[in-house]
């Protein structure tokens, strides 16, 4: 039983050390995209067929 608690122990310091390690990755700007926003527009909209209004959108337009 005791294996258990050890094992519960080392795993929660494990997603801990994960955790912590995610955070300062994002503050530190990891997942920052400067890429794709300077080059979206251009890449074409794909076009989608709205059912309920047989209308074509680009497909990242919302209502």
């Amino acid at each position: 039983m005791n294996i258990i608690y050890m094992l519960l122990a080392i795993s929660v310091i494990v997603a801990l050390i994960f955790f912590v390690t995610f955070i300062l990755s994002v503050k530190r700007g990891q997942y920052d995209d400067t890429y794709t926003p300077s080059i979206r527009m251009l890449f074409d909209d794909e076009l989608v067929i709205d059912k309920d209004s047989n209308k074509k959108k680009p497909k990242n337009q919302t209502n």
